[in-house]
């Protein structure tokens, strides 16, 4: 295993860590199974935005007297009181979670403690307003809390809470497709990408990285935006070269995924090469929303950009996206469909059809 130093700390961190989005899929004893091969090849850094309530108790068995050997990225914002994942920002709702996750974890305090998905301005807002910050702050005064995160998609979000100096890490997605425009998941240009990967490393604040494999297309010539499939080692390198990044989340399902993954650290320079990028031309884009936004502003105020990513993110299968999806401000169904932005649209994306698309298939 390789580690890297937490920038605003002493703890060291492997640079592969465990995403655990669809580890509650696999149940208890599978999951338990894998905390524990992970803990056993040196892995000691979990994030755990799960879609279910599974993985919380198998990982407080299999950690067990190892507590404060491992590091733990707690989401304040994650609910899992239904068995399922769920998303808020009220902050009475957000204690009890956290209450809950920590008697799971069998532990009470957090190494990171993460406002969860904050992809909006106005999200990092009701989070000020309802009180989460100041309650992150006053847990770290007190020691319940090491260190304050936030995770979000966004490099506008993530530079506004850095301006407001509440960040020791940030959790962001980070991979090719994402950085060069390219996909579903790519917000920001690429100068604003890099220049927030500068900035955290500027600002030591350490980024830890989720989505590497861009929700698995990357991995497949069919799915990929590239049309080319990348490997899976050649994205976590790429991930690793950021400046920033302390560590990188690949989701694992079971122990059959991470002896995969685990395989990086034996690999050859050539199987790390991400090079090959250069040579990608860019998928089809003709009458494709790729969120860029050059649409706006919106005159019913949709935020059109992310309205597509969540909806294609559900298609795609991801877990989360629905329930963020239901949370925007404005949703599909407040389309005016006056025309604005197919007018403006430099892909030629009928966004008004797509509007009543995506209406439809969240059952607006």
């Amino acid at each position: 295993m390789e580690y890297r130093k937490l920038p605003r700390g002493d703890e060291m961190v492997s640079v592969l860590g465990l995403g655990n989005s669809s580890m509650g899929e696999s149940g208890e004893y599978e999951t338990e199974a894998s905390v524990s091969l992970a803990l056993e090849n040196g892995i000691n850094y979990f994030d755990m935005a799960t879609a279910d309530a599974t993985p919380f108790a198998a990982f407080g068995r299999a950690v067990g007297s190892m507590r404060e050997k491992v590091y733990y990225q707690v989401h304040f914002g994650a609910l899992y009181d239904t068995g399922t994942y769920g998303w808020t920002l009220e902050l009475d709702a957000i204690k009890r979670s956290v209450d809950w996750q920590l008697r799971q974890l069998r532990s009470d305090y957090i190494d990171f403690g993460f406002i969860h998905c904050i992809d909006e301005n106005e999200d990092l807002d009701t989070a000020i307003s309802e009180g989460t910050v100041d309650y992150l702050r006053s847990l770290k005064n007190d020691g319940t809390v090491r260190y304050i995160g936030m995770s979000t998609h966004t490099p506008a979000a993530a530079m506004r809470a850095l301006d407001m100096g509440l960040l020791d890490v940030l959790m962001f997605s980070i991979n090719p497709a994402y950085d060069y425009k390219r996909g579903e998941y790519g917000i920001g240009s690429v100068d604003e990408r890099m220049e927030l990967y500068r900035r955290c490393e500027r600002d030591g604040v350490g980024i830890s990285v989720m989505k590497p494999f861009a929700g698995g297309q990357l991995l497949n010539a069919r799915t990929s935006p590239f049309k080319k499939a990348l490997s899976e080692y050649q994205c976590l390198q790429y991930a690793l070269d950021k400046p920033g990044v302390m560590t990188v989340l690949p989701g694992v399902r079971n122990r059959e995924d991470l002896r995969r993954l685990l395989g990086f650290f034996e690999a050859g320079e050539s199987e790390r090469d991400y090079s090959v990028i250069a040579s990608f031309t860019p998928a089809e884009a003709e009458g494709v929303c790729v969120y860029c936004n050059h649409c706006q502003p919106c005159p019913a105020g949709l935020d059109v950009g992310l309205i597509n990513k969540y909806y294609d993110l559900a298609r795609a299968g991801d877990a989360l996206a629905r329930d963020h999806y239901m949370h925007l401000a404005r949703h599909a169904s407040d389309c005016l469909h006056c025309g604005h932005c197919d007018s403006r649209c430099p892909f030629h994306a009928k966004q008004s059809e797509r509007m009543s698309e995506i209406e439809s298939y969240f059952g607006e």
